[in-house]
């Protein structure tokens, strides 16, 4: 049972015997249920009665699955559609998901799953209608977030990293976390680039170095001995420090626009391998989103989730 009342179901199926089976055990599960015999009377059901999520027969006389799929959302978006049918093929299964089904499962189907996938189609149809929080909605404001020209040294790059910190460290807001990152800036202010904790340590690897590391990933035998590394921490750091900002800086992270939702950022940042995302109104750059944003509204989401 759902804080909010029972779960509206509607199934679509011409098989009365699998209807009336169906409705009698989902309705045991706490679910309130309805049933039409065809893809005609579930558009027109759609249309005077609000639905959470419908349970969609692939193969019917009238109208077939994906059609129905089609009409429904179009009169009805938001509502989610298991497809359940005893003909299950992977092509049918692809157009099912490109035309928005939430999930695809084949005769016969085990009831304890079928109830799952219906609580969590309710669950995401919930959060469509709560409209879900977008990009713009947790990500860091460009006028917040520390930068540096690119033509400024790392050793005022660092300077301006521990003012980051010790902003955010006095701050009682969670989401003012510290960034462990700046982002470089050219003359006009437009952002070219980001330097990280990653670059910096980068910036101590001297080649011959880099090139030992890759000749031992050839042969193990190929080391330094520690004595090699005593007193070349410190030697390098101060090197690195007159260097410029653009010798060191990474590339400028992927966009992502601001109207985007965080799914869509969430995939983002895995396909790409990255840990931020700048942040598009149009042309103009207005944030950055990174990792630790998304993490901050999923343990919220969670939250209110439990308190329900």
């Amino acid at each position: 049972m759902e804080s909010r009342g029972q779960v509206r179901v509607l199934i679509v199926d011409d098989e009365e015997r699998f209807r009336a089976t169906t409705i009698a055990i989902l309705k045991n599960r706490g679910f309130e249920v309805a049933a039409v015999g065809g893809g005609r009377e579930a558009a027109d059901y759609v249309k005077d009665h609000e639905v959470d999520v419908i349970i969609l027969d692939l193969k019917m006389p009238d109208m077939d699955g994906n059609e129905t799929l089609r009409r429904v959302k179009d009169i009805r978006p938001d509502t989610q559609v298991i497809m359940l049918t005893g003909h299950g093929t992977p092509d049918n299964a692809l157009l099912s998901l490109k035309n928005g089904v939430f999930d695809y499962l084949t005769k016969p189907c085990n009831i304890d799953l079928l109830a799952q996938k219906i609580r969590d189609a309710y669950h995401r149809e919930r959060g469509l209608r709560e409209e879900e929080a977008k990009v713009r909605d947790v990500m860091v404001p460009l006028s917040s977030f520390s930068a540096i020209r690119e033509d400024r040294t790392v050793s005022e790059a660092i300077e301006t990293i521990l003012l980051s910190f010790s902003r955010t460290m006095s701050s009682s807001s969670v989401h003012e976390t510290v960034h462990r990152s700046i982002l470089v800036l050219d003359k006009k202010g437009k952002v070219v680039g980001v330097m990280t904790f990653t670059d910096l340590l980068a910036g101590l690897q001297p080649p011959y170095m880099k090139l030992l590391t890759e000749r031992r990933s050839q042969d193990e035998n190929i080391y330094l001995d520690a004595a090699n590394y005593s007193g070349m921490f410190t030697v390098i750091v101060r090197e690195i420090a007159q260097k410029t900002v653009r010798e060191l800086m990474s590339d400028a992270p992927p966009t992502i626009d601001v109207r985007a939702n965080l799914m869509e950022a969430a995939n983002r940042l895995l396909t790409l391998g990255v840990r931020r995302l700048l942040v598009k109104d149009g042309d103009e750059m207005v944030g950055v989103v990174r990792e630790q944003d998304l993490f901050f509204e999923m343990a919220n989401i969670i939250r209110q989730f439990n308190q329900q």
